[in-house]
């Protein structure tokens, strides 16, 4: 566990129970979230591969221009 990971824990320690609970939701939440995230991008990875090999072959053939940001 990292030293700030052990702060945040300690600081969480010494709040109202209902309010440590409501960390604990909290931070479960988040990883729930961050985890469904992972796997929804590992399954988009063939598609992604293919987008990406449609560009680079698109960007051979010279059908790609330079994108200007001032006229997004």
């Amino acid at each position: 566990m990292t030293d700030l990971l052990k702060k945040a824990f300690d600081a969480a320690s010494r709040l109202p129970e209902n309010e440590q609970d409501a960390v604990a939701e909290w931070l479960f939440a988040e990883l729930a979230a961050e985890e469904e995230w992972e796997e929804r991008l590992a399954s988009t990875q063939g598609a992604l591969s293919v987008l990406a090999r449609e560009a680079s072959e698109g960007h051979q053939r010279g059908k790609t221009e330079e994108l200007n940001p001032g006229s997004l």
